[in-house]
């Protein structure tokens, strides 16, 4: 090839235009000439620039030396082909540059004619690879988009997360051309992944199951946890050690794994196996991170669809629990009632007194878990720790369910510590925990069943253990324990009622003592065992404040109380309690008939509601401290609102203490005597 000496008026046939206005200088493309016989004849300064190659290496047929070895033969046949017939010619091959890589190029020539002979050829050669690559790519993309469109049509309106796996694995696994795709769910340990759904294809096994993160090797498990890809071409790679023998020993001989970090943890992988070792290439691997990301951002829309369709569902049951269980103590209640019109004898009233008295207190407790498992959620309760023994907590819990116990003639041993065990708590709520285990395992377990309650110390903590030989907790049904308001379906016929508030309130009080619950239960009717860990704090003095206890003798005679109440049934009753426990009583149903009455009557107690018509019982409080003559009053708020803000609010209005509707008689007794107490001189 020789660059044409091209002028005007030579006798030579025209040159094609297309080659007419071809720079040499362009670096995309240059000329080329040849003798008539297609040998180069003469220097090409542009061959020689674009290929690097010298003259005496480009000469003659020297130039196919630049062509790719698997083109040259073709390259040379046709060339020969075209100089013989004597037209115009159009090759396309690759061809080396001056830096090694080889181009796509396409060359066009023509012959130049005199006296009816070629004497020489000429023509262009274009650097056409980066057209291809675009072409290609945009072919490639356009693919891309199809199948991620596919993929996006085919998980729409999937709504069950292990079917959105399944789907994406499936044809991603199919477009790929792979041996497996497999989904898997990181844990919360960062190290075991659960793979729940994969595909695989025809007559290669599925890999469903739970797996190390370590089968990876160290450093490429090290690199998904940072959210980097895994591209293993080869697993013989890896070395025997470093995860080689794993994927061997599952027919996998080459594996791309991508991972999708959330938050700074590895949460969800996928891999694609292949059989053989295969060159994964940058457009796969970033296909594979395009679908990771869509298939986790979808499934994660799956799962709070599903979270909040089951958090809808547990709504409407606990509602209608809830109704339930409030008609169940509101019935005997009237019953109780009619037994006291109908027969008025004193035996009869006792008897519905103590009906009465029973289901108030368990509704009492029914809403009490309520609204302390809603204060512990919203950070509105502070433990009001103290040192105490846990052998008395654990007396005092037995106590309080021991009326239950016995109405279903359960066995019941109790092993308590010494006197020297000491907690750091707080007693009430403590209590609360042990005797919520106790009415659960009184509840659960038939009729003259065995029920066991062990404290004791082990291994540096105070562990509370209570154990029934009852209906026990189904396998399937263990995961949702201490979900809120979860009911386990222990059939109809061993239901026992209950918000499935009582274990969701043990784990967040035991949580804030900075200790844990464990239950275990091998099954149905295999019984529960619920073991509570405290942790342990240095030695100190239990605390010894005694409960106060009320003297009938110790309440001063002449004391008056008034009772701020705007329901009139619970007015006209507590204050006829009052009355038959020796005290004046003066009654107002709203905020300023109880300044004019408190005016009146002068008080020595005031017991007041807060939600009150036309002034609440905060405005009442503070209008009774500015009072030069009821400044001293001693006010008790008797309110629904319990709280720890509320029992705040009341304490800065100058309430002198707080009791929470339904007030049990000691209660009211205590703070009446507190009253007293102080205005004694």
């Amino acid at each position: 090839m020789s660059e044409p000496d091209i002028q005007p008026d030579t006798g030579l046939r025209a040159v094609p235009a297309a080659y007419g206005d071809v720079s040499t200088s362009h670096s995309t493309s240059f000329v080329w000439a040849t003798d008539g016989h297609g040998q180069v004849h003469r220097p090409v300064p542009s061959w020689g620039e674009f290929t690097g190659q010298a003259y005496d290496e480009y000469a003659g047929n020297g130039w196919l030396d630049a062509v790719h070895p698997d083109d040259r033969a073709r390259v040379a046949r046709d060339w020969q082909a075209c100089v013989r017939a004597g037209h115009s010619i159009e090759l396309a091959y690759r061809l080396r540059r001056h830096d090694g890589q080889y181009r796509q190029i396409r060359a066009h020539g023509a012959a130049m004619i005199a006296d009816g002979q070629v004497c020489e050829w000429f023509g262009v050669c274009v650097d056409i690879t980066a057209s291809l690559q675009g072409a290609v790519a945009l072919r490639q993309s356009e693919e891309r988009f199809r199948f991620l469109d596919r993929l996006g049509q085919a998980t729409r309106t999937l709504t069950d997360a292990t079917e959105v796996m399944q789907a994406t694995a499936r044809l991603l696994g199919e477009y790929l051309g792979a041996t497996r795709c497999a989904y898997a769910d990181v844990e919360a340990d960062g190290n075991t992944f659960t793979i729940r759904s994969d595909w695989s294809a025809p007559g290669v096994p599925s890999s469903v199951g739970v797996y190390s993160l370590d089968l990876f090797g160290p450093h490429a498990a090290a690199g998904l946890r940072r959210g980097e890809q895994v591209v293993v071409c080869d697993v013989d790679d890896l070395g025997e050690d470093g995860g080689a023998r794993m994927f061997k020993s599952i027919g996998i001989r080459a594996v791309m794994c991508t991972g999708l970090v959330k938050d700074g943890r590895l949460a969800a992988m996928m891999a694609v196996h292949q059989a053989t070792p295969r060159a994964w290439t940058a457009r796969e691997a970033a296909l594979v991170q395009d679908v990771v990301d869509r298939c986790w951002a979808h499934i994660e829309r799956v799962r709070d669809n599903a979270m909040l369709r089951e958090q809808d569902r547990r709504k409407d049951e606990f509602l209608a629990t809830l109704a339930h269980e409030l008609r169940n103590p509101l019935a005997p209640i009237k019953y109780a009632v009619s037994m006291m019109r109908l027969a008025p004898e004193p035996a009869s009233n006792q008897r519905a007194q103590a009906v009465i008295d029973r289901q108030v207190s368990q509704m009492s407790r029914l809403i009490d878990d309520l609204l302390d498992l809603s204060r512990i959620n919203l950070g509105l309760i502070n433990l009001q720790r103290e040192p105490v023994r846990l052998r008395t907590l654990v007396e005092r819990a037995v106590e309080t369910v021991r009326p239950a116990i016995q109405s279903a003639r359960h066995e019941l041993s109790v092993r308590c510590p010494d006197d020297k065990l000491l907690l750091n708590a707080d007693p009430a709520r403590i209590i609360q925990v042990i005797g919520n285990l106790l009415n659960n395992a009184a509840k659960y377990t038939p009729d003259g069943g065995r029920i066991e309650v062990c404290a004791e110390e082990r291994d540096g903590v105070a562990r509370i253990v209570v154990r029934d030989n009852g209906i026990g907790i189904p396998l399937d049904q263990q995961a949702k324990l201490f979900q809120m308001f979860s009911q386990l379906d222990h059939g109809a016929a061993r239901g026992k009622g209950g918000l499935g508030v009582g274990l969701a309130l043990v784990q967040r009080i035991v949580q804030m003592h900075g200790g844990r619950v464990h239950v275990r239960s091998d099954g149905q009717d295999e019984g529960t065992t619920v073991a509570v860990e405290l942790p342990l704090p240095e030695q100190a003095a239990p605390s010894e404040r005694a409960d106060v206890v009320l003297d009938g003798e110790s309440v001063p005679s002449g004391r008056r109380v008034l009772v701020v109440e705007d329901n009139r049934d619970g007015l006209e009753t507590l204050l006829a309690l009052l009355d038959m426990l020796g005290y004046e009583v003066a009654g107002a149903a709203d905020g300023r008939e109880a300044i004019e009455r408190a005016r009146e009557f002068q008080p020595h107690v005031v017991l007041l509601d807060l939600g009150l018509p036309v002034m609440d019982g905060l405005q009442v409080a503070r209008a009774l401290r500015q009072d030069d003559a009821l400044s001293d009053v001693y006010i008790a708020a008797l309110t629904g609102w319990g709280a720890e803000s509320d029992r705040r609010r009341t304490a800065e209005a100058g309430f002198d203490a707080h009791l929470t509707k339904p007030v049990e008689l000691a209660s009211l007794e205590e703070v009446l005597a507190r009253s007293a107490a102080r205005a004694q001189p």
